[in-house]
């Protein structure tokens, strides 16, 4: 008996190092939310010989225009105001900027005072969404007519080029609508041209061929596949734009499709949308031309570079920006911007065919970008961005040399890096929303959270008493676990319908707890000793308690796999909430039983258990009337 009691002991401590340690990594990580962010503005003197303002001078003016200063600190750099309020920041910029004028540089900055060590692990507070912290909405427009109708321009070029290089004469080709090309050519070539078709669909199967007369062939995409082309496309565009907001470094932005073709973009705790929208709303492709030397050519385009030189280029590219694997901005042997690429399987051999044949000649790189125009038309504009002679025979790795600026090169390499777009992409709307209403938001939800917490303790404490004060214990430290889950979670974003799962949490971990004290109320009933009745309890409601959470958390996966915005937040939490709450309604509630309650007790949670003989009780047992028995008997004692 001694043996196995000490094993036992030696059990439930190192369950319960386990537990603690647990439990003390999830606090630490749920510290940094004591510590919210700030926003700092910086004053910095253009000259020593101006005279310096004070802080009280600019305290007033702050005052004077609505704005509250948290505080003001003066150092040898210059000055920082870090407001109380986040909201308040380009306002307070502007202001100042206008107030200064060119005594001072001014400019911004988000911090928080946490401790030094905090900051040194990397360990930050809970990323809040765009109703809670405030930020801009982006609606998109994707035009996926426009991009069919650029698509089968490049399959007429094709064409084109094939008719010059197989001698088809008197070929032409117009694109009546944005799904169809219409062929006319001579009766003596029909043979050739149907041949040459035959090439054309093996290359784009999607295609049907439609004979209208000996001398007219129609190609067009089919219903079916034109749903599937904007399908494909709007897809391709949603990966491109996700690809542009991580490159920001937005990582608890939004980006989901909007009916048929439009893209919601939620960006959270963004205040100045400039920089975002020149990218999200930038259309940027990238093509490579030869210049067009010979009257060999499909087709020829006729552009000015950026010297003022005309030049005449081959309309059919040498190969196109989706061959672009990667983008960096880099410098030369000179210190000059550039952009280094590295292409794709496809791309790089394009490339290496094409520079083995054209060593010395020049290739022109054309930035192209589409934008609507004051009557609401989608324009392409293109401009030439670099013309250099191919020196050698190049691969799949090569740079754009001649660029205007380190950040005209940070700004290419980014949006070519993400990917760019075959479908014009233009913002149909944009909104500003407030911090304040997040902080409407945020002060609510935590009111109701509140409440539901207090009535919650109260309910616990009274009714099952000491047990119930255990469970209560168990709950504020699901709440702080969660947190501290949600902040080690980079993809963990706390919006409004996520402070609905966190009262949903509270009441789950709960729901837990009374599964268990209702058993154990049962076994206590049935003639059980307290200390047996505890272990029953958690040991028989455990499976229930298990099978109920695994259905919440299969449905909580399946709200956040198709879910967007609000619905993924709020799946996030329940996913997280069941996690936390199995941990500490069963495991640490029951670690804390068994240090609280060490001993049968005659009573617990208003209930009598059985009493247990002890071994005093059973010394004091007369022992004569046993030996009597035993010699009627026969047996020897």
């Amino acid at each position: 008996m001694n043996t196995r009691n000490k094993s036992t002991r030696k059990y439930f401590s190192w369950q319960n190092a386990v537990i603690l340690i647990t439990l003390i990594f999830m606090i630490i990580n749920a510290l940094p939310n004591l510590y919210p962010e700030k926003v700092s503005i910086q004053l910095t003197s253009n000259s020593s010989q101006i005279e310096q303002t004070s802080p009280q001078k600019l305290n007033t003016f702050l005052q004077s225009n609505q704005l509250e200063a948290e505080k003001i600190t003066t150092s040898a750099s210059g000055i920082t105001i870090t407001l109380a309020n986040k909201a308040d920041e380009l306002v307070a910029k502007d202001l100042l900027k206008a107030e200064l004028g060119e005594r001072y540089t001014v400019d911004s900055a988000i911090d928080s005072n946490a401790p030094a060590w905090f900051k040194s692990m990397n360990m930050e507070p809970i990323k809040l969404g765009l109703d809670l912290s405030g930020g801009v909405l982006f609606v998109l427009d994707v035009d996926t007519e426009r991009a069919l109708f650029e698509h089968l321009k490049g399959i007429a070029v094709d064409i084109k080029t094939l008719s010059i290089e197989n001698r088809i004469r008197g070929i032409t080709l117009t694109q009546p609508t944005n799904n169809s090309i219409d062929i006319n050519f001579p009766s003596s070539m029909q043979s050739k041209v149907e041949k040459l078709l035959s090439t054309v669909t093996q290359s784009a199967p999607e295609l049907s061929i439609n004979k209208i007369s000996s001398t007219k062939i129609t190609l067009l995409y089919p219903p079916q596949e034109q749903v599937k082309f904007r399908q494909t496309t709007m897809k391709h565009t949603l990966k491109a734009m996700r690809g542009r907001i991580e490159e920001l470094g937005i990582t608890e932005a939004v980006t989901q499709q909007q009916g048929k073709n439009r893209i919601r973009i939620e960006l959270p705790g963004v205040h100045n949308p400039e920089e975002a929208k020149r990218i999200i709303g930038a259309t940027a492709t990238l093509d490579f031309y030869q210049l067009a030397d010979s009257s060999n050519t499909a087709g020829i385009m006729h552009m000015t570079d950026s010297s003022g030189r005309k030049l005449s280029l081959n309309s059919k590219a040498v190969f196109s920006g989706s061959s672009i694997k990667n983008a960096r901005a880099g410098q030369d042997e000179m210190g000059l911007p550039l952009v280094n690429l590295t292409l794709d399987s496809i791309g790089g051999k394009k490339m290496s065919t094409f520079s083995k044949a054209n060593i010395g000649k020049p290739m022109v790189t054309v930035f192209s970008e589409f934008h609507r125009n004051s009557d609401n038309e989608i324009v392409k504009k293109s401009k030439i961005i670099n013309v250099a002679n191919i020196s050698q025979h190049l691969g799949s790795q090569f740079s754009i040399t001649h660029m205007s600026s380190p950040q005209a090169a940070q700004e290419l390499s980014l949006l070519l890096r993400a990917g760019s777009l075959n479908a014009p992409v233009t913002i149909v709307m944009q909104r500003n929303i407030e911090a304040t209403l997040g902080a409407d938001n945020i002060d609510n939800g935590i009111k109701a959270l509140s409440i539901g917490i207090v009535f919650t303790l109260l309910f616990m404490a009274v009714w099952y008493r000491t047990l119930g004060v255990i469970a209560n214990v168990a709950l504020a430290l699901n709440l702080v676990s969660l947190l501290g889950l949600m902040s080690l979670l980079p993809g963990a974003v706390l919006t409004l319908p996520g402070i609905a799962g966190l009262v949903l949490t509270v009441g789950m971990a709960v729901d837990a707890n009374v599964l268990i004290f209702e058993r154990i109320k049962e076994e206590l009933r049935r003639g059980r000793q307290t200390l047996s009745a505890i272990e029953t309890g958690y040991k028989s409601a455990f499976s229930t308690i298990l099978d109920a959470n695994i259905t919440t958390m299969i449905t909580g996966i399946i709200l956040y796999t198709i879910g967007y915005g609000p619905v993924k937040g709020f799946a996030i939490i329940l996913c997280l909430g069941i996690l936390t709450s199995m941990f500490t309604g069963v495991f640490v509630a029951k670690a804390l039983t068994n240090m609280v309650i060490r001993e049968n007790k005659s009573h617990l949670m208003g209930i009598k258990s059985a009493n247990k003989i002890s071994h005093h009780s059973a010394e004091k047992l007369p022992v004569k009337p046993a030996l009597k028995i035993a010699k009627k008997t026969g047996v020897k004692s």
